[in-house]
Parts: structure tokens; sequence; C-alpha cells
């Protein structure tokens, strides 16, 4: 998708982080799940997370998304590099250098709130995963917040 005076993003695939972005305490509400099913007709979703609440596979047993556990912000960083250009959506300090490195970032400002790091590392910022979902879903949005 070409952005006037921002320039072109080329990636497929959004990568996701997800307690404090796509959910809280580990749980994804059934609203957000559907966006992920409807974004994966465009896209490759992923999900990295450290599982905190070990809820992983099981909040996303079924969809069509791929869930890859990690250590820590350099793993995480790592394997969503191998997914080559990539469009970050993070919140925390673990999400800072995969949000950096991402052809596009989001960051997502929700309950359980978002670092000043994984902020300044984003591009754009919301304060619901659905609306970061939607924007991509809807390149127009995404146009209108971005261009110069």
């Amino acid at each position: 998708m070409e952005i006037p005076g921002y320039g072109k993003i080329e990636a497929e695939t959004v990568v996701f982080d997800l307690n404090g972005t796509l959910g809280s305490a580990g749980k994804v509400d059934d609203e957000v799940k559907h966006l992920l099913e409807r974004l994966a007709d465009r896209y490759t979703v992923v999900i990295l997370s450290a599982d905190t609440f070990g809820t992983l596979e099981e909040e996303f047993k079924g969809l069509p998304v791929r869930v890859e556990r990690i250590k820590d912000g350099s793993e995480k960083l790592q394997k969503a590099m191998s997914y080559g250009s990539y469009i970050a959506v993070g919140n925390g300090n673990n999400d800072v250098a995969m949000l950096e490195s991402a052809e596009l970032a989001f960051c997502v400002i929700g309950p359980e709130g978002a670092t000043i790091d994984a902020l300044l590392a984003s591009d754009i910022v919301v304060t619901d995963v659905k609306d970061a979902i939607a924007m991509l879903l809807n390149e127009k949005k995404l146009i209108a917040t971005l261009r110069g």
C-alpha cells in the first residue's frame, strides 16, 4: 500500500503481542478474535508471547493464526524478523525492538497500559487493538492517519 508523504508498506505479516495488546490477563475477547480471522485473509497473523498467564495456545485454538512462545524481547525480535518485512502491534518493554524494526508499528495503550519506550518506537498509537486491526483492514484509515 502506498501512503502519500509516508511511503510504501509492503509487509505481508502482522505480528502481535498478547498480554496488554490483544488481550488482558491472557484472555482475548471474541470480537478481537473475529477481527483476527478477517485480518488473516490479508496477512499472515502471528502472536508472539512469553505467555505469562499460560493461555496462548488455548486462546487462539482454531483461529488461522500462528502462535509462538518467546522468552524475552530479543527472541521476540528474532522471531518477528524471521517473517521478513512485518507490521508490529505491541505495548510493553519486550515489544520495543520488534516495534522499532517493523515496517509499521502500532502501540496499544489499553487497560494494562503501555511503556514510554513502546510508545516512542511506534508510528501509530491506539487505545484499543480493535482500532489497529480496523486500520489494517481499511487502508484508507491508515492513509488518513499517516499521510504527510
